[in-house]
């Protein structure tokens, strides 16, 4: 029998990841991923597809370092959790990375339990580097180690594929949310509608396709922050006031054309 998707089994689901990464439990880890799950971390590398790759992820993210989960909201959709949080990371040699992030896992049910099918984790990557660079000789040194173990675990490709998040919509692609944002917030449908154009999905909430005039009475006096470009997607933390959550905007693959808004929601606004 198919399980019943309660919100309380899906975020079961996903609250063992944390768990087993604080345990250093690889095989418990990985094991919470389906045999063809996406490990697309951060947005915008290549990403790791089936258990092997990511056994081989867990090895070099996960395994030589202590991590940390500040979840600051939970969010679920159908059978989507969207997680707001930052990560603290503690590497080998002791430098310390704060990275504020949005993580999205998709479930499905396999023989019986719940599964991650794919986990895409928004942070961006340069300022990570950034970042730990400044912590000094422990960064520097971290940073020289985990090259090497990159290249190790997953091959010259996979540090290659890695280095992709490099490249992302960046400042073109916030400001372009920020835009949008601003019109809704400011109930100006003709300027949502002409930085849209005709091609963008609105989804509020997310899975509900609406109209721009839906969108926009939906989204009326919206605040939000933490907004993030991880490859061809930002995203942000939103408020209404009465419901709080992500937003997760998608971007033509070669422009700043925005293709949908999903708004992940903890209430339905």
């Amino acid at each position: 029998m198919p399980l019943d998707s309660t919100a309380e089994d899906l975020m079961a689901a996903v609250q063992a990841s944390p768990r087993a990464v604080a345990a250093h439990d690889k095989a418990a880890w990985v094991g919470l991923f389906g045999p063809d799950a996406a490990v697309n971390d951060p947005v915008g590398s290549r990403p790791h597809v089936g258990q092997v790759a990511i056994g081989r992820f867990y090895d070099t993210f996960i395994g030589p370092n202590t991590i940390a989960f500040d979840v600051r909201r939970d969010i679920v959709v159908d059978r989507t959790v969207v997680r707001d949080l930052s990560i603290s990371t503690t590497m080998s040699t002791g430098a310390t990375v704060l990275v504020p992030m949005h993580l999205r896992y998709d479930l499905a049910e396999v023989g019986g339990v719940w599964v991650i099918a794919r986990l895409a984790a928004h942070w961006e990557l340069a300022p990570m580097i950034g970042q730990l660079l400044r912590t000094g000789a422990r960064g520097v040194g971290a940073a020289m180690k985990l090259g090497p173990q990159l290249v190790v675990n997953q091959g010259v490709g996979g540090a290659i594929g890695m280095m992709r998040a490099l490249s992302s919509v960046g400042r073109a692609g916030k400001r372009r949310v920020h835009e949008v944002f601003t019109a809704a917030a400011d109930a100006d449908i003709a300027r949502v509608r002409e930085l849209l154009g005709a091609r963008a999905v609105l989804e509020s909430p997310a899975g509900t396709t609406v109209s721009v005039e839906d969108f926009v009475k939906r989204t009326r006096n919206m605040r939000w922050d933490k907004v993030i470009a991880a490859g061809r997607t930002v995203t942000a933390t939103v408020d209404l006031g009465d419901a709080q959550g992500v937003a997760i905007i998608d971007f033509d693959p070669k422009t700043v054309a925005i293709t949908r808004i999903g708004l992940y929601f903890d209430a339905t606004p």
